[in-house]
């Protein structure tokens, strides 16, 4: 499989940057939200903590994923597309997805309690999750999809 060296340096620039973006979500972003909303209710309100353990699942997941993706890119420029470990990242990858969806559900359910204790209505957030939910889906279908005829190939079967 050849592909034009340009391209996957381009896609390995943007998958970096993404990263760099999640990097600077988790470190400066969130503490200080959590901050401005632990001095909003200062009567000892813990109903944040739980999306925040979740808000950061997610995030080292994606990050865990961004670094597999950039792994396969790797392969594929070394011409190992079609190679056992391009197929240990594709897996690794679709593990990914079901543990963001994990986490996706585990903030859902949070959000219900706190709701349930708060009297808000959840139901923006809610539906977000449940779009990343579907995102989250899909790409790991394609993943899915992309790891097939990897299967199929009788020198990977041999090595397992």
């Amino acid at each position: 499989m050849n592909v034009k060296r340009g391209s996957s340096t381009f896609l390995k620039v943007i998958i970096f940057l993404v990263g760099i973006a999640v990097l600077t979500l988790c470190i400066f972003w969130m503490p200080m939200l959590t901050i401005k909303d632990v001095k909003a209710h200062s009567g000892g309100d813990y109903s944040l903590y739980p999306l925040l353990v979740c808000a950061y699942g997610i995030c080292i997941t994606f990050s865990f994923t961004l670094y597999q993706v950039y792994k396969l890119l790797t392969y594929i420029e070394r011409n190992n597309a079609f190679s056992e470990l391009s197929l240990k990242s594709l897996k690794v990858i679709k593990k990914c997805a079901f543990t963001a969806i994990f986490f996706i559900v585990l903030m859902i359910i949070c959000l219900k309690v706190i709701s349930k204790i708060t009297g808000d209505d959840p139901a923006g957030p809610i539906s977000l999750s449940l779009m990343g939910i579907l995102a989250t889906s899909i790409f790991a279908a394609i993943v899915d999809v992309l790891q097939k005829p990897l299967n199929n190939i009788p020198d990977i079967k041999l090595k397992k």
